[in-house]
């Protein structure tokens, strides 16, 4: 078990089915590459919903918080490119938080994620320690990868263009990764009982593909 101070964004939204393919050959061909060679940026990794809403989730892990309110990535977020700018406009529902990660248990990256929204205004010390015990519990299956809760900050979560902004919410977001989509389906059953949630707000994803900075050429 261990207590990161790694630094995540996390986007997700739904996506017109005309709009699909560009959408994805944007993320595809320019996007997270553009991203991951920022520096402390880590990697990126993009997933498809099997249950649950938005329809795509992106990962962006940095080696600290600073990475996001740094100038590179500041000025990159600001001066979006052209394919960038007619993209986002295409995002619907959008949701896109950054955050410090807490409660990080495990490694390595799993097949299939879920996303739990938890309840606003908790204090992390206490979250963290319940998380940090979810995970114990999660871990003794053996498809279980690692877990992690995200939590918000909003002067660095800037809204995307559609994003509602009346919904608009900084709750903590738990992340479970696991090896086989049944491990992941039983893994946020679990967490919702464990941490009194709600799972109908859930949402599962497979993993597209991921890029990491060490892959860079």
């Amino acid at each position: 078990m261990k207590d990161s101070v790694r630094g995540m964004l996390l986007v997700a939204s739904d996506i017109a089915p005309e709009d699909q393919h560009d959408f994805n050959k944007w993320y595809d061909q320019e996007h997270v590459e553009e991203r991951v060679r920022m520096p402390g940026v880590i990697s990126a990794a993009r997933y498809m919903a099997v249950a649950g809403a938005p329809q795509y989730l992106a990962l962006y892990w940095a080696e600290s918080l600073e990475v996001f309110s740094g100038p590179a990535y500041t000025q990159a977020f600001i001066h979006q490119t052209p394919w960038s700018l007619q993209t986002l406009q295409k995002m619907r529902s959008p949701l896109r938080r950054i955050g410090t990660v807490h409660a990080h248990a495990g490694m390595g990256s799993g097949g299939w994620v879920g996303m739990l929204p938890l309840a606003e205004g908790v204090d992390i010390e206490s979250l963290t320690a319940r998380c940090t015990a979810l995970a114990e519990q999660l871990a003794e299956d053996i498809s279980f990868v690692q877990s992690y809760f995200i939590q918000p900050v909003d002067a660095l979560s800037k809204p995307l263009p559609l994003e509602d902004l009346a919904a608009r919410k900084m709750q903590p977001l738990l992340i479970i990764e696991s090896r086989t989509n049944e491990s992941n389906q039983l893994a946020i059953e679990v967490a919702a009982k464990w941490l009194e949630v709600d799972i109908s707000r859930s949402a599962r994803y497979q993993l597209a593909w991921k890029l990491s900075a060490a892959e860079l050429r």
